[in-house]
């Protein structure tokens, strides 16, 4: 893990300047901090708003600059906009990123910056991620990739410099709840969010509420389902969420698992 480490550093060294992809997650936390503290002020974090980014999102990633002195700027984007998103294609995610990499790498030429990086790591390779190529069309870096790091190997060396992100939950954006073909609305994507972020208030640690219809079907770890059979809780997530807009609300039994809403895709 350490040999991983020094090879991110003395590849993040070959840059005289570096705009990082920033998002607030544990990946790109990572990278951000690790290029900061190889580059200093030469590095620039970018953070994209967006209707399908939860606004607790943006606001720890703008804490997390605050709190090391990193340089950040937030460009807004509306992923509802771009042609073909909201029907929800199989390619969504492409289509989705393409538009990210274009408005980050736009952004970081006006501040005379070439280089932008952002935080795949090895084990995003073992789902469908078609938004991978248009990370690799727009010429973005993707160090902690080439230094061969794995998501559990980013937490641990998160962990021993101590970065407030590396127990954090594992987010993808709101887009990913929605099943193949369905149509994305700005009312649904916020629905989720809500949803999200009451079962987060309430305590479970790493939940996902995908969406079929006005049906909520919660994701959760194994160990935390036990909570949802308590009376007061179940009724509190079913009474909330009906007043979100869901009609029924159900409990995945397979429970949290990344790439669910990808099960089936060839």
């Amino acid at each position: 893990m350490d040999q991983k480490l020094d090879r991110l550093r003395r590849n993040l060294e070959k840059y005289d300047q570096l705009a990082v992809a920033f998002s607030g997650g544990v990946d790109s936390a990572f990278l951000l901090k690790t290029a900061y503290d190889v580059l200093g002020s030469r590095v620039l974090a970018v953070t994209i708003k967006s209707v399908i980014f939860p606004q607790r999102e943006e606001d720890e990633a703008a804490q997390f600059c605050v709190r090391y002195g990193i340089r950040q700027i937030v460009c807004e984007l509306d992923q509802m906009d771009i042609p073909g998103f909201a029907q929800n294609p199989k390619d969504r995610c492409y289509l989705c990123k393409r538009k990210m990499m274009q408005a980050i790498v736009a952004a970081a030429k006006e501040q005379g910056i070439l280089y932008v990086a952002e935080g795949s790591n090895v084990d995003d390779d073992s789902d469908y991620r078609p938004g991978r190529l248009a990370v690799l069309q727009a010429g973005v870096l993707s160090p902690l990739q080439e230094a061969g790091l794995t998501k559990a190997e980013i937490r641990a060396l998160s962990r021993q410099n101590g970065l407030p992100t590396w127990n954090k939950q594992s987010f993808a954006c709101l887009a990913t709840r929605f099943v193949y073909g369905e149509q994305m609305t700005r009312e649904k994507l916020t629905m989720i969010d809500k949803a999200e972020q009451k079962l987060l208030d309430l305590g479970f640690m790493q939940v996902r509420v995908r969406i079929h219809g006005r049906m909520a079907r919660i994701e959760a770890l194994p160990q935390e389902m036990e909570r949802f059979m308590q009376e007061n809780v179940r009724s509190c997530i079913t009474k909330t969420f009906q007043e979100y807009g869901f009609t029924y609300v159900a409990l995945d039994l397979q429970g949290y698992r990344t790439g669910s809403m990808n099960e089936g895709v060839v």
